[in-house]
């Protein structure tokens, strides 16, 4: 092979090192059990990464500008929390409001994901205005929301019980499916995410917060003097992905049919790993959707064919942690490498 030929190989193996190892390990599982390479199995790991890759969009935002948000996994919880104790049964016997009418579907979702909007703001606030480093900022936010998720959950009549009983129409979101009841349906939560990383991708690509978002990653000080209001662009990035932790703790809480104070625990870890190995750079100023959601699918795949063809669970964490080093390393060396 001409030194030339060697060059181009190396350079597609280093673009499209995030799908070759998504096709490895779905191949490597396929080898041990065929059956994993099915329909069902496809499906099974789209609904379950789901909210995941919503989650995972959300983080890149904060991410993308050079900063890390930990508020997001309770951030779903609290939302979990917001939108089940809203939306259950007249008749069930331990509902967390006794005396609240039926609420139309989307009120209680539009609340939950203003509630997510706003911890959202109040971090973009707090780095913005305030210049507390974002780990600093997001994990104080962590704790108080979780703090007040707790406080809620404990009220009476509930007392820290599990929230469940939901309604039909809630429930049906989080499970319900477009077409015949098989491994060819298409489940509502997969469609919804689809729709969000559109959403997320157009924001990304084709508006001037998008570009705001890579310049600030890239070089605040760069972004400041070309005129751009980083402390307001801050803002709506954080708003946003807090929205966006808001509708996936909804989901959440209507595909598993309940919800505790202690939904979304860790999530954000899971997040913040899927965005580093999907390309996100920790430094800032990198990222695209697809690897995002590739990230996402990488995990969805360990977690779920691990499983599958029986890995003891604490292999797995083992391998999603190699898997996790091995590409902030990666991430490293090129960010020193453009230096």
């Amino acid at each position: 092979m001409s030194s030339i030929g060697a060059k181009q190989a190396k350079e597609f193996l280093f673009q499209n090192a995030i799908y070759i190892v998504l096709i490895v390990l779905i191949l490597g599982i396929a080898v041990y059990d065929p059956r994993f390479l099915s329909v069902t199995t496809l499906r099974d790991i789209l609904l379950q990464s789901s909210t995941r890759a919503i989650i995972a969009l959300g983080a890149a935002f904060v991410l993308i500008t050079g900063g890390v948000d930990l508020s997001a996994g309770r951030v779903v919880g609290l939302t979990a929390v917001l939108s089940a104790s809203m939306l259950q049964l007249q008749d069930y016997p331990r509902r967390f409001f006794p005396d609240l009418p039926d609420l139309p579907l989307l009120v209680p979702i539009v609340l939950a994901i203003l509630a997510g909007l706003i911890v959202g703001l109040i971090n973009g606030l707090i780095v913005a205005k305030f210049s507390v480093p974002p780990f600093i900022a997001t994990l104080g936010t962590m704790v108080i929301v979780y703090g007040i998720n707790s406080i809620y959950f404990d009220m009476k009549p509930n007392e820290s019980q599990p929230i469940g009983g939901l309604s039909k129409e809630f429930s049906q979101l989080g499970t319900g499916f477009i077409g015949p009841n098989g491994p060819y349906s298409i489940p509502y939560i997969v469609i919804i995410a689809v729709v969000v990383a559109f959403f997320v991708w157009v924001i990304f690509n084709k508006t001037r917060l998008g570009k705001n978002m890579y310049a600030i990653g890239g070089n605040i000080q760069a972004a400041t003097v070309s005129g751009i209001n980083v402390g307001w662009n801050l803002m709506i990035i954080y708003a946003i992905a807090g929205a966006l932790y808001g509708l996936a703790g909804v989901l959440e809480a209507g595909r598993t049919g309940g919800a505790t104070n202690n939904y979304g625990n860790m999530y954000e870890l899971d997040a913040i790993a899927a965005c580093v190995v999907g390309g996100v750079s920790t430094s800032g100023g990198i990222g695209k959707v697809s690897g995002i959601l590739t990230g996402v699918l990488i995990f969805g795949v360990i977690n779920y064919g691990l499983t599958f063809i029986g890995v003891n669970p604490y292999w797995q964490l083992i391998i999603k942690g190699l898997i996790i080093v091995a590409a902030v390393s990666f991430d490293i060396r090129k960010y020193l490498a453009k230096k």
